[in-house]
C-alpha cells in the first residue's frame, strides 16, 4: 500500500484539506476506484491533517469538559484554529466547512456549489461537540448529511468530498455524465437502468431499450424519471425543470393512479 503522502499531487485542479483527529480514516477510500484515478491524474488533491499535531501540551489534548455541565467532551478551539490557520492562513482563503448535524442539509445543489471552488477545507468534529467559537469564527459553512448523529465528521467528510469531486471536470471521464443523475440539473430522480442479460428470472428489460429508436428511448427515460419522482419524491417536482408536456404527462399519470385506486 502506498503511503498517503504519495497519493497527493501538487498539480491537482481541486484541493481538499481535511482536519480530523483520525486522518487515517480517509486513506483506504482514496486508494480505490474513481477518486484514486482522479488523484493519480492530478484532477484532485487530498491532504488529511491531524488536529492533534497542533495541541501544545505534553498529552496533545484536543478536548475538554463543557462549561455549564453536560455529558461528553468538547473539541477545543486552540488546536483546531491552529491547525486550520497554519495550513490555510488567517483568515483562510477558501471555504471552511464544518461537518455537523445542525448544519444546512447537504444535497446535489450544494455539491455543485462547492465544486466551483479550487480549494475546500473540511473540519471533522468528534466527541460530544465542538467549541462554538469554531463554528462562529473559523468555519464559513456548516453542513449536515442528514438528520441523524454520527460519532464523528469523518464519514460526512467522505460523503461530501465524493459528491463534490465527481462534479469536477474530467473526474468521471465524461463531463456530461452527471446530467442525468438523480437531483441533477433537471431536478428529477434518475430513470431505471438495465444491463445484460435481456431476460433474468422471467423479468424482461423494457423493449424500448433494446431497440435502436433513440427518440423513443429518450421519451421513455424522461417519462420514467417523472414517474419515479412522482411516486418516491413528489416534493422535488415543485422545483424541477418541467415543460408543459411534462406537466401534462404527470396530470395523466395522477389521474390513472386515482382511477386504479378507485377500482381497488
Amino acid at each position: 500500500m502506498l503511503p498517503f503522502a504519495l497519493l497527493l499531487y501538487n498539480s491537482a485542479q481541486m484541493r481538499f484539506d481535511i482536519f480530523s483527529l483520525f486522518p487515517q480514516v480517509f486513506q483506504p477510500y482514496l486508494e480505490i476506484s474513481i477518486l484514486k484515478r482522479a488523484i493519480a491524474a492530478g484532477l484532485i488533491e487530498v491532504h488529511a491533517h491531524n488536529i492533534r499535531d497542533w495541541a501544545t501540551d505534553k498529552h496533545h489534548t484536543t478536548d475538554d469538559t463543557p462549561y455549564g455541565g453536560g455529558g461528553g467532551m468538547i473539541l477545543k478551539p486552540e488546536p483546531t484554529f491552529a491547525a486550520v490557520e497554519s495550513v490555510l492562513g488567517a483568515p483562510p482563503a477558501c471555504p471552511v466547512v464544518l461537518l455537523c448535524p445542525q448544519g444546512r442539509l447537504f444535497d446535489q445543489k450544494i455539491a455543485r456549489e462547492l465544486a466551483q471552488h479550487e480549494r475546500l477545507a473540511l473540519i471533522c468534529g468528534r466527541y460530544e461537540s465542538f467549541d462554538e467559537r469554531i463554528r462562529e469564527h473559523l468555519a464559513t459553512d456548516v453542513i449536515s448529511i442528514g438528520d441523524y448523529v454520527l460519532t464523528g465528521g469523518e464519514l460526512p467528510a467522505l460523503v461530501l468530498m465524493d459528491a463534490v469531486a465527481r462534479l469536477r471536470p474530467g473526474v468521471l471521464g465524461d463531463d456530461e455524465a452527471t446530467d442525468d443523475d438523480s437531483f441533477g440539473p433537471e431536478g428529477l430522480l434518475e430513470y431505471p437502468q438495465y444491463t445484460k442479460p435481456p431476460e433474468f428470472r422471467g423479468w424482461q428489460v423494457p423493449e424500448v431499450l433494446t431497440q435502436g429508436n433513440l427518440a423513443k428511448q429518450l421519451k421513455w427515460k424522461r417519462e420514467q424519471s417523472l414517474l419515479r419522482t412522482l411516486r418516491w419524491r413528489p416534493d422535488l417536482l415543485d422545483k424541477a425543470n418541467l415543460s408543459d408536456k411534462d406537466r401534462k404527462f404527470l396530470r395523466e399519470a395522477l389521474q390513472d393512479e386515482d382511477e386504479e385506486s378507485f377500482k381497488e
